[in-house]
């Protein structure tokens, strides 16, 4: 179509010289799109959508006259992707390392997140400032191609506690405090605060992952993360607490936590989470693809055929996964019987805790191991999901509207006039088969048309 020609080499005009968002001279408008919007409302039919200077200008209006338009038969158009909890400049290659927290390797992970759709990203902790800071400040403005950045600063473990080395090689205390008193847990969070952080995180968590005999890591201890948590809300911030079993998630709630931001994924939640959670407003984000991705990739060698996957594939992953030996070795170990566990769990506990009315976010811990793969994880949690059992609207919404909402985002998340141009479209329909939503035909970021259609690196 010709108007996509233009908008295509428009875009690369604009990024060959100095990185901006450009005004388009005119407004566009989506004609005959199928509208999934962000707010869990039935899908709609044959409705135009304009946008006009980076946002949406109507829905379901008559296009004004010098409108450009683009034709959506036979396509779905709904909100970009956003991401309540990734990691980011953790991952180069197969590695995890303190080392590969650059400007450079951040930045090729906030595009890689933007051709899968996924248009905002929380980097929920491991965090060095000032880079960080920096680069949150700039992806706001729009100065660098990429995702737009939210998240935590460095965040709170307990001493030779949780991130381990062997996830994350190097990991030091301007990545991750690890305060030994209540009173340094408080002077920790008042250094995030005073480095802007969106959120201030905590990891209560011994790392044991349902592994029978399996190695564990020292707690942070309750009256510790309780003075963390009591601090930040001095501060007006929230807290986002790394959990993994029921007792945990139970307690932190109880001292107040803003968003459990792992599922519960050694039993099922019981009625008297469920009615603190409600009573308290805490978010809940599964994170159901962290766990399978411990495994699926070896369960699946011939995933690497697929465009899709092969996208966001740096080579050095690429040759792991196709690696016999360690495919054969990633599914023995230990480790992939207990992962396929929580999975099943995780997922039962989310339609639980969906279906009681609790508050339900939307993440993948992408970007914090090698295998949770920036902008495919957040399809697969879509996917994964729906096999927990809600719908595809229900999961999209999750991923788009309610993700917007859990990080107090009122600009995003919803096709509707005024909200900002984030726009993803895929071919076919993603409510009827969320698969659909892999097939991505167009990226629109703040109006911008960034990205036609998926290709590999």
């Amino acid at each position: 179509m010709g108007v996509r020609r233009v908008f295509a080499s428009f875009l690369l005009a604009s990024v060959a010289t100095v990185f901006s968002w450009p005004a388009l001279a005119v407004p566009v408008a989506f004609d005959h799109a199928r509208l999934i919007d962000g707010t869990g409302g039935i899908v709609k039919e044959n409705i135009t959508v304009v946008i006009d200077n980076g946002l949406i200008r109507s829905v379901g209006s008559t296009a004004p006259s010098d409108a450009q338009h683009i034709d959506l038969r036979g396509k779905t158009l709904l909100p970009a992707l956003i991401s309540d909890h990734s990691h980011v400049g953790l991952v180069q290659g197969t590695q995890g390392s303190s080392d590969n927290y650059t400007r450079a390797n951040i930045l090729a992970a906030l595009q890689q997140y933007t051709r899968y759709g996924v248009l905002t990203v929380t980097a929920l902790g491991l965090n060095k400032s000032p880079l960080f800071d920096d680069l949150r400040r700039e992806q706001h403005a729009g100065k660098n191609p990429g995702a737009d950045l939210f998240g935590v600063d460095q965040g709170i473990s307990a001493p030779n506690g949780v991130p381990p080395d062997s996830l994350v090689k190097g990991l030091g205390p301007d990545q991750v405090y690890r305060p030994a008193s209540p009173e340094e847990a408080r002077q920790d969070v008042d250094k995030m605060v005073s480095e802007g952080t969106d959120l201030v995180k905590v990891w209560v968590d011994d790392f044991r992952n349902d592994v029978p005999n399996g190695k564990t890591y020292p707690k942070l201890s309750p009256t510790i993360y309780a003075a963390a948590i009591d601090e930040a809300h001095k501060h007006g911030t929230r807290v986002a607490v790394h959990i993994h079993d029921l007792d945990v998630a139970k307690s932190v709630v109880a001292a107040k936590a803003d968003i459990i931001a792992h599922g519960v994924r050694d039993r099922p939640v019981d009625a008297a989470l469920v009615s603190a959670m409600k009573r308290q407003g805490t978010w809940y984000i599964a994170t159901l693809d962290l766990d399978e991705a411990n495994y699926i990739f070896a369960e699946h060698p011939e995933w690497l055929n697929d465009p899709f996957l092969s996208a966001g594939l740096d080579p050095a992953l690429r040759a792991q996964f196709s690696d016999p030996t360690w495919r054969m070795q990633t599914l023995s170990k230990p480790l992939t019987p207990a992962s396929r566990y929580a999975l099943e769990i995780n997922q039962r506990n989310l339609m639980t805790l969906y279906r009681a009315g609790v508050h339900i976010g939307f993440g993948t811990d992408s970007g914090a191991a090698a295998t949770r793969i920036p902008g495919f994880a957040e399809h697969r949690e879509l996917a994964l999901t729906v096999g927990a059992g809600l719908t595809p609207v229900e999961a999209i919404t999750l991923a788009t509207g309610n993700a917007a909402a859990l990080l107090h985002l009122t600009d995003r998340g919803v096709i509707a006039a005024g909200k900002r141009a984030d726009i993803l479209i895929v071919d076919g329909a993603p409510d009827m088969n969320i698969a659909a939503l892999d097939h991505i035909d167009q990226v629109w970021q703040r109006g911008v048309l960034i990205n036609h259609g998926l290709t590999a690196k």
